[in-house]
Formats: structure tokens, C-alpha cells, sequence
């Protein structure tokens, strides 16, 4: 076949993924040999590629390749999360554009509109995974929102609540205004910002006091019940039992003493608003105080806000703060820094707000999971420092919410057959619903008519919760042949953002529903930053286009350029260049592979011995890096594992071995040493093949013809050898040789093509081992082991060995002696200031370690160079 000149990333690309496609490489079923499992992080299903994705899923794709070269039964579940507010987010901004209003629908047609978006724009995103070489088995695609999925979360719920750990509470709760739905605590970000802190005079009933209050929120007002003063403060002992007018709404409250109150803080007065605010909630159960609720679910004031009934909350805010001081009632305003929650989906400010909600007590959940992380070690995160941020989330668990005020998402399954909160049953069915209700209330007589099952959905992530058993029917069919092979997965790539979120809520659900761990290991990524360190956001508009980026350098390149600097943990500043880097060493595996191949053979020449040694050299030198890349496999350093590979190959196997073999200008090859190097051509692929999956397969079968069972994505990793650890130094010793014949060659103008004289002092005892290397790399024409330094010679050192190339006519002598006795005088004079300098102990003694490990440096390389200039000189002199 005819090897194009140049590598065209698209052409391969779109040719490979087919073919793998086609032959079911990727799909995988129990058999006999090991599992290797990973489910993918469910990514939202209208979502679309960015950068955080392709770290990710090219992480997993990398650990998924290896294992099936390694012989292991791999398999990689991919799928979708059905991402509750922010498709719903979605699907209600399009019919606003249609015109119509969520709130006109039913449920079955809002649910439609659902439905039909997430056909229409759902999976693109795992479309765009193929683009990127992602080998899972697309056959095991799951949605969160499938009917499997949806009956193994709701069959949760039931034996939850059956348990005792689900239960319906009024809480004050975590609301998004516009997503109009209650969230967890964790998602919620606290974000600071600067606000203000407004001084209000608040009026003592029957008399002509007053009392100053600080609030950053004056719209709250409304909502005050009580005013609390701390019992210890003398300030206010003449306010003990009195009553307040609150500013604008004129409700009379009573002062309240507790000491919860810092009085230190602002005056030492608190206001107390039971409905919009969890510690005062806290107060008014404790003091029996009055709940005055003041928002709309869309944070606008109700009318308990009077002549602001209807205004957003912050626009009223203003508005209320010119009427207060207007009215004298404002004293004074301070710049105030405080932390605001802010959802994590919609970025509105979220509102404390009292609500029936369904919980789920996590306490005695968690510790199974507390356990396995922190005391057994049966799972492990990587980098291990995210050990502390989950203990930390973990032994302070609260109760999960649970419920969501919205309709995309499992409904709750729960009924309700009477007009009081607790005449309710929890079933999986109607018909279960209905037999259960008629027990409860002996009325046999109950049909479906009489129940109304909740409108509630479930939060997203109880569905996810489940995502390593529900994807393989572990819930509804715990003893399926499926959950029994693959379960625990091994391996868990995400980020550390979503460590509670998902990770450990996982934890929590496999040893509940499996008695087990859900994976073994968890490997938390960085997140991907810009330049300026800057987390990408469309926002910000500093994420590239992750499509363009492949089209631009190939998937291979960007993969690579992602990998090789996402060291796991750290976040990943990514610079375009790093792309670029990729596919210049993509070209350079092209470049090098076309030279091997364009020689001729001739079969009847013999193997020179400088590629004998060569090749034997580099055999060691492969295992020994075969090693060191999977040492880093074992410790999830895949940024260490590719850096390994990326210099075997381009280093060693380039830039050595393939100049150590390659034959004369227009002379063949012998049959031996081009066998060889095919070989380990081969074994490079290998190795390289889960970074740069798309390149590995061409060039595998350009090398030989194969049948599809051939293929490099299902062949064998390369075997362990033995390594000769002495024949590496030997060639280290001797590349520094050539290193130091070509410095001379280019420092004397000496063209490659004219040979040179070369003589050794073998102070070292260095073995002749690769003297036929460096004879034939330096072009030499002879090499001699002598006793003492050459006249006449130019001279280098490797360790206390001397080298040196006689000159003989071929450099102006005088003009060489001038040259390196400026050089000579120039070095001793930046010896003695570095001497001067570690002379001086209060340097010696204050200065960093390795700072003074660097001076130090400095002057033995300025004495081995001054030694090297004098031996240089006498030669010439």
C-alpha cells in the first residue's frame, strides 16, 4: 500500500470509529475473563461537548483502550442525565416563545413538550463523543428518564420510605425563584459579594424609645415577628418585655430575649423573620412566634409587601430604602461583604423558605460509605487530598430534599386520599396505591379517582444516585447475570466538584441496595482553566469550540494536548498550543514511520553491530519505560504515563534508535534489523494507542495486512521482559558522547560529511559497547583508546573521561587559542563571585536549601568547564 506523505486526521478518524463500529469492538458481554467497567458521568441531555467533557470522557476512553489491550472484558456504559431544571429551563423558555405559559398546561402536555425537546436535542452530546474516539458500548445506552431507570428509582423511594428514611417535613428550605423549585444545600454556592448593611430605627411601643436594628435585607421587614436582644446585654435592660412597631407595615412585635444574639454584631438587636431565614425559624419555634411569609415563588412581595404587592424583591428593595429614608427611619448605610447563595443551575439568589418537602434521613446511610473511604480504604480517590473535603461533607451530612417543584423527573409516588397532610400512602403503582389506601381507611369502596398523587418530581440526582446499579438493571433484577459480572465497576472519572453530589450519594446507595462498593476507584479531575486561570464558561466566552478543536489538530492531538497537562486533581490551563503540540508529535510518529518504511531490504546483507546493539539497547530501554507507564496507570498518572511515551518515542526511538539503524544514503537495509524495528514499531503502538487511538490503528495496518480480529484496538499489550539495566547507562554514557562530537562539529563548522579522528582517556572504564554507535554517529574515522591527552586536539568530558577530535589543519589554531582563553577568563571570573558568594555564611545560613543547592551547582559546572578549557588549550599549545 501506498503511504500518503502527509497524515490527514479527519479521513482516519471518521475511517476508524467506523470500523470499530462496524466489528462491535466496543460492545461487551459476561464471559469468562476479567471485567473492566466504567459508566460514564451521565452528562445533561441537552447538553453539547465542552472542555470540561473532553478531559473527562478522554480520561475514561484512555483507561477503557488499556484494559482491552490488557485482555480484560471492558466495558464502558454511556448515557444521559435527564437534568430536571435545566431541561425544564429549556423546554419553558421555547414555549414562552411560542407563546404559551407552562402554567396553562397539564402535566401529560407539558411532559410531551418534554419529551419531543429531549428527542430533538438529546444525545447530541454523545454524538459528539464519537468525534472524539470515545469507545463505549453505545449499545448500553441508558437515559435517566427510561422506563427501567424510572420504575428502579421509584421502587427506591418506596423501600426507603418503608424503612423509615423518607419522610414529608415543613422546612425552611433552599428556593430558586426562577427555577421555582426548592434545592439541596449543595446546590447552593455561596458566592461573596459586596452588599450593605442599612441601620433601621425601629419605634418602642407607648413611649418615645428606639431601637436600631442591622439588616442587609430591609424588604424583610414585612416579615418581622419579634425583635430578640441578648438577656447579658446592659444596654437594652430598660427594652425586657416591651413591644416594637415595625417601620412601614406599623405589626407590633414582641422584644425577645435569647442568647443567640452576638452583640457584637451591628447593634446587638436582632430582627427576627421566621420565614425567611433558618436560624430565626430556629428562634420563633423556640418562642413560639408568629411565620409571616412575604414572597411570591417568584420572590416578588405578596401582600404582606402592601403598596410593593408585586414587585421583585430587589427592585422593591430600593424602592422601600428611599421610603425609610424618607421617613427618618433609615440611619445609615456600610459597605458589607457577605457570602449569598446563588443556585448552582439558574445563578438566582436563592430565598430561605419555609415548605412541605419529602426528605431522606442520611445519618446511619452514610457511615457504611464514611467507612469505606476513610477507614477499610476499599475505595480509593485520587489525589488523595479529596479524602479530607469528603470527610468533612460526609460527618456532616443533613437530610437530603429530595422533592422538586417541577415536572420533568420521576413523579413521587406518592397518593394522597384525604384533605390532611399525613392521608397519604407510598406505592410503586396506582393499583398498589389504591389497595393500600383502602387498608388504611377501610373503605373498600376507594377507586383511582380518589387519589391525587403528588406533583412533586425527585431531585435529578436520586436518579444518578443509582447510575452504577440502575444501569444494569441492578434494582428491579438485583440477581441479573449483567449486575453480577460487572458490579462493582473498577474506575470512576469526575470532577471533584460533584464528590457529593453524586460520588458519594453512589457510595451511599451501593452499600445500601448492593452491600458493596459501587467502584473501586475514583480519579477527580481538574477543571480546565484558561491562560489567565479563569474557570471556561460560555459566560466568559473563553471556551473554544471543542468540535473546531478536532477538526483543527485531530482528535489525537487534542486528546494529547489535553492529557499531557491534567495531572489528576489539578486544574488544567489550557493553551491551544498544547493542540498543536499533539499533532506535531502525531506528524512526527507519520514522519518516522514513512522513513522506516521507505527503505529497501536487501536480504542478503548482514546486521551491522551498531544496530544490533541498538536495537538490543532499546528493547531494555522500552521495558523499562513499559514499567514506568504502567507505575503511573497504578496511581492515576496518566499526564506522567503519556509524558513517558511521548519521549520513548520521540526521543529514544526517533531521534536514536532510527538514526543508529538507518542505512547510508540510497543503500537497503538488512532483512534483520528492519524486522526488528517494525517489532517494536508495533509495541510503540501499543502503548500509545489508548492516547492516540486513531493514528495507532492506520499505521497498524499499513505495517502489515490484517483481518479484523487483528486489529490494534483488540491486540495484545506487550509482554514484561527482562531488562539489562547496564546496557541503558552504557548508552547514556554514549549518547553523551555523540552529544559532545556534534557541539564540536557545530562549533567548528565541521560538515557531517567529513570524518574526524577520535581518541578516548577511558578514565571510567566505560565497556566499548556502542563504540560502533558513536563511530557511526559522529562519523568517525577511527576510534582509539589512548593514555594520554592529544596534541593538537580539541577536547570534551563525559563523567572523567576525556574525548578528544584532533584538529589537524582543519581550524585556525591561534585564533582558537584567543577564543578559549577569553571563554577560560570569563568562566573563572563567574567562579570566583559564585565562591564569594557561598563564602559569605549569613547566605549560607538564611538563604532557601535550594537555592543554595543552585549556587553550589553553579560552581562544580564552572570547574569541570574551567578543566575542560585548560585540557582544551594545552592540546593546542
Amino acid at each position: 500500500m501506498e503511504i500518503p506523505s502527509k497524515y490527514s486526521a479527519s479521513t482516519v478518524e471518521s475511517k476508524w470509529y467506523n470500523y470499530w463500529m462496524e466489528h462491535n469492538y466496543f460492545h461487551s458481554e459476561p464471559d469468562e475473563r476479567e471485567p473492566y467497567t466504567i459508566v460514564i458521568p451521565p452528562p445533561n441531555v441537552t447538553g453539547v461537548l465542552h472542555m470540561g467533557h473532553m478531559l473527562n470522557n478522554t480520561i475514561q476512553d484512555v483507561l477503557i483502550r488499556r484494559a482491552r489491550l490488557q485482555g480484560k472484558n471492558a466495558c464502558w456504559v454511556p448515557g444521559t442525565d435527564h437534568a430536571s431544571i435545566a431541561t425544564e429551563a429549556k423546554v419553558v423558555a421555547k414555549l414562552r416563545a411560542e407563546g404559551i405559559d407552562k402554567n396553562d398546561l397539564s402535566r401529560e402536555e407539558f411532559l410531551k413538550h418534554a419529551w419531543d425537546w429531549t428527542h430533538e436535542y438529546g444525545g447530541v452530546i454523545l454524538e459528539q463523543l464519537k468525534k472524539l474516539g470515545c469507545s463505549c458500548d453505545w449499545e448500553r445506552t441508558k437515559f435517566t428518564m427510561d422506563e427501567d431507570m424510572s420504575e428502579a428509582v421509584i421502587k427506591v423511594f418506596v423501600d426507603l420510605y418503608n424503612k423509615g428514611l423518607i419522610y414529608r417535613g415543613y422546612r425552611m428550605v433552599n428556593w430558586d425563584p426562577e427555577a421555582k423549585t426548592t434545592l439541596s444545600d449543595e446546590e447552593v454556592i455561596h458566592v461573596e459579594k459586596q452588599g450593605q448593611l442599612y441601620y433601621l430605627e425601629y419605634k418602642i411601643e407607648g413611649s418615645d424609645d428606639k431601637l436600631t436594628i442591622a439588616t442587609t435585607r430591609p424588604e424583610t421587614i414585612f416579615g418581622d415577628t419579634a425583635i430578640c436582644i441578648n438577656p447579658a446585654d446592659e444596654r437594652f435592660t430598660h427594652l425586657k418585655g416591651k413591644k416594637a412597631i415595625v417601620p412601614i407595615c406599623g405589626r407590633v412585635i414582641p422584644i425577645i430575649e435569647d442568647d443567640y444574639v452576638d452583640v457584637e454584631f451591628g447593634t446587638g438587636c436582632l430582627k427576627v423573620t421566621p420565614a425567611h431565614d433558618e436560624n430565626d425559624k430556629v428562634l420563633g419555634d423556640k418562642h413560639n412566634l408568629e411565620v409571616v411569609d412575604i414572597f411570591n415563588d417568584d420572590a416578588s412581595l405578596n401582600s404582606f409587601g402592601l403598596h410593593y404587592e408585586g414587585q421583585d424583591r430587589f427592585v422593591a428593595r430600593k424602592a422601600i430604602i428611599k421610603e425609610l429614608e424618607s421617613e427618618g427611619i433609615l440611619v445609615k448605610t456600610e459597605n458589607y461583604i457577605n457570602k449569598v447563595g446563588t443556585s448552582e443551575r439558574t445563578k438566582a439568589v436563592i430565598e430561605p423558605r419555609l415548605s412541605d418537602q419529602w426528605f431522606l434521613k442520611m445519618e446511619d446511610l452514610a457511615q457504611p460509605a464514611i467507612d469505606a473511604v476513610l477507614k477499610t480504604d476499599d475505595i480509593k480517590l485520587f489525589p488523595k487530598k479529596f479524602e479530607n473535603t469528603y470527610r468533612h461533607w460526609m460527618e456532616n451530612i443533613r437530610d437530603w430534599n429530595i422533592s422538586r417543584q417541577l415536572l420533568w423527573g420521576q413523579q413521587i409516588p406518592a397518593y394522597y386520599y384525604g384533605d390532611g397532610k399525613e392521608d397519604f400512602v407510598v406505592a410503586e403503582t396506582l393499583e398498589n396505591a389504591i389497595e393500600l389506601a383502602r387498608e388504611r381507611t377501610s373503605n373498600l369502596e376507594l377507586q383511582a379517582s380518589d387519589l391525587t398523587q403528588e406533583t412533586d418530581a425527585l431531585d435529578t440526582w436520586f436518579s444518578s444516585w443509582l447510575w452504577p446499579m440502575s444501569v444494569f438493571d441492578g434494582i428491579r433484577n438485583p440477581e441479573n447475570e449483567d449486575i453480577k459480572y460487572y458490579y462493582p465497576t473498577n474506575d470512576l472519572v469526575t470532577g471533584p466538584d460533584i464528590l457529593f453530589f453524586w460520588v458519594a450519594r453512589m457510595i451511599v446507595a451501593g452499600y445500601e441496595y448492593k452491600n458493596e462498593k459501587p467502584f473501586e476507584n475514583v480519579y477527580l479531575t481538574g477543571l480546565v482553566r484558561d491562560k489567565q486561570r479563569r474557570k471556561m464558561s460560555k459566560s466568559l466566552g473563553n471556551s473554544p469550540d471543542a468540535l473546531k478543536l478536532i477538526d483543527d489538530y485531530g482528535a489525537d492531538g487534542v486528546r494529547v494536548g489535553l492529557l499531557l497537562s491534567s495531572a489528576a486533581g489539578n486544574d488544567l490551563m489550557f493553551d491551544e498550543d498544547l493542540c498543536q503540540q499533539g499533532k506535531q508529535f502525531a506528524n512526527k510518529i507519520w514522519n518516522a514511520f514513512r522513513l522506516v518504511q521507505g527503505w529497501e531490504v536487501d536480504a542478503h546483507i548482514n546486521q551491522p553491530e551498531s544496530s544490533r546493539i541498538a536495537l538490543e539497547w532499546f528493547e531494555s530501554k522500552f521495558q523499562q519505560t513499559l514499567l514506568e507507564i504502567e507505575d503511573h496507570f497504578g496511581k492515576y498518572r496518566l499526564s506522567d504515563a503519556l509524558m513517558a511515551t511521548y519521549k520513548l518515542i520521540w526521543d529514544d526511538f526517533a531521534s536514536w534508535l532510527l538514526e543508529i539503524i538507518k542505512p547510508a544514503y540510497q543503500q537497503p537495509i538488512d532483512a534483520k534489523t528492519l524486522k526488528s524495528v517494525n517489532q517494536i514499531f508495533e509495541n510503540l503502538l501499543k502503548i500509545l494507542h489508548p492516547f492516540m487511538p486513531f493514528l495507532t490503528e492506520e499505521i497498524w495496518h499499513y505495517i502489515d495486512e490484517r483481518s479484523p480480529e487483528e486489529a490494534l484496538i483488540i491486540a495484545k499489550w506487550p509482554e514484561k521482559k527482562q531488562i539489562n539495566k547496564t546496557l541503558i547507562s552504557q548508552f547514556d554514557i554514549a549518547a553523551e558522547v555523540v552529544s559532545g562530537i556534534r557541539n564540536i562539529r557545530k562549533q567548528k563548522n565541521i560538515a557531517f560529511k567529513d570524518a574526524v579522528g577520535f581518541s578516548v582517556i577511558n578514565n571510567e572504564n566505560v565497556a566499548n559497547t556502542f563504540d560502533e554507535v558513536i563511530s557511526k554517529l559522529g562519523n568517525l574515522d577511527h576510534f582509539n583508546y589512548v593514555s594520554q591527552p592529544l596534541d593538537g586536539a580539541l577536547t570534551f568530558r563525559v563523567k572523567s573521561n576525556e574525548y578528544f577530535i584532533p584538529m589537524e589543519g582543519s581550524i585556525d589554531v591561534e585564533a582558537e587559542i584567543v577564543k578559549l582563553t577569553e571563554e577560560l577568563n570569563y568562566t573563572q571570573g563567574f567562579l570566583k563571585s559564585v565562591q564569594k558568594k557561598l563564602s559569605n555564611e549569613r547566605f549560607v545560613n538564611n538563604a532557601p536549601e535550594q537555592v543554595v543547592a543552585s549556587e553550589k551547582k553553579k560552581e562544580a559546572d564552572a570547574l569541570a568547564k574551567i578543566e575542560t578549557i585548560k585540557a582544551s588549550l594545552q592540546s593546542l599549545n
